[in-house]
């Protein structure tokens, strides 16, 4: 489906609190980029975020009651938008067309492939055990969940296991 609509495929990286995820996510990023891949990523908050800086002209217009703000720039664009709900990744993905992966940081509820960072240190139990979309596990214990596991730094062998399990093109 995703292949007919050019939508790339989404994983998300997920995992307790504290456990490492955007430490984790820093090394796998330029790891796949260098292997030639255009990666997109999504950061789930469920507390809300202030993107834009106080007192900026596209806060300023934010502001004023635009439902919509955008800035943009020969090297950038930004967006700003209200919703009435917390977006799907589905209904997030149309963003990311012309990408051929997205990375997400949470979204552990969705129904999509996950990859979970446990640490023994930060919880007793891994957050993904019954989980049905876990396709693998980082993790600095032995722990065998039914998919394949990784240790903490063997982001490269990571990264090779995401390209072969999406079957993605470099």
């Amino acid at each position: 489906m995703n292949a007919i609509r050019n939508l790339p495929p989404i994983v998300s990286i997920v995992g307790r609190s504290n456990a490492g995820k955007t430490t984790f996510l820093e090394k796998l990023i330029p790891t796949l980029v260098r292997l030639g891949l255009a990666v997109g990523t999504i950061k789930h908050d469920v507390h809300g975020f202030e993107m834009d800086r106080p007192g900026k002209d596209s806060w300023r217009h934010k502001q004023a009651g635009a439902a919509l703000t955008m800035i943009s720039s020969p090297f950038q664009i930004g967006m700003v938008r209200d919703v009435e709900h917390d977006h799907s990744l589905d209904e997030l993905a149309p963003y990311f067309v012309g990408l051929d992966l997205v990375l997400t940081e949470g979204y552990k509820r969705e129904n999509r492939p996950k990859i979970e960072l446990y640490r023994r240190a930060v919880h007793p139990e891994p957050l993904c055990r019954d989980d049905h979309g876990l396709i693998a596990l980082v993790s600095d214990s032995g722990l065998d969940l039914g998919v394949p596991n990784f240790g903490l730094e063997d982001v490269e062998e990571l990264a090779q296991f995401i390209i072969a399990y999406f079957k993605l093109k470099i």
